[in-house]
């Protein structure tokens, strides 16, 4: 387990900050996926059922992650970008703890109802024995929207990225 963490595979446990974000693209492409369920648990001790999606090496056309924070001077909204007309995004080994997928999607290779435990299709990536997992040797998803609690990778390479934070601000659509 230290070694796949100190590999950047898989995240070391943490507690979520209690705020779920949103994350966008044009298009994510990816070697690998490996799912199953999870919870994750917030600071407050909440729980948040999630689908952790492990994705080997990841290419985005470009991204955006937005949160709606509560602060005293009101609602501020935390926004990255980076991709697009500057080149695409990379991830290698990403972990996202999602609420949610929403696109077109093609699976290459997939594998649905494979023992959760049994997944190797991303290094690192596998849940508990007996729990439902699928995987796929690839994927391909055009309008990616989701909402995640936390999404860790080993290497992230974003290409003109830009962060803004701003009262009231707009979030990803």
């Amino acid at each position: 387990m230290a070694s796949v963490m100190a590999e950047g595979a898989l995240a070391a446990s943490f507690a979520v900050s209690g705020t779920s974000f949103q994350v966008s693209s044009g298009q994510l492409t990816s070697t690998g996926l490996a799912s199953y369920v999870q919870t994750d648990r917030s600071v407050d001790g909440k729980g948040h059922p999630v689908a952790l999606l492990g994705l080997g090496d990841a290419t985005l056309s470009d991204i955006c992650q937005s949160a709606e924070v509560g602060t005293p001077l009101g609602t501020v909204v935390f926004k990255l970008t980076a991709g697009g007309s500057a080149g695409n995004v990379t991830a290698s080994s990403l972990v996202i703890d999602a609420e949610d997928l929403v696109g077109d999607a093609r699976f290459g290779t997939a594998q649905i109802g494979r023992d959760a435990s049994d997944l190797d299709s991303v290094p690192g990536v596998h849940g508990d024995k007996g729990a439902f997992g699928l995987q796929a040797g690839d994927i391909s998803v055009a309008g990616v929207k989701s909402h995640a609690w936390s999404a860790t990778g080993g290497n992230f390479r974003l290409k003109g990225m830009r962060v803004n934070v701003s009262l009231g601000g707009a979030t990803c659509s």
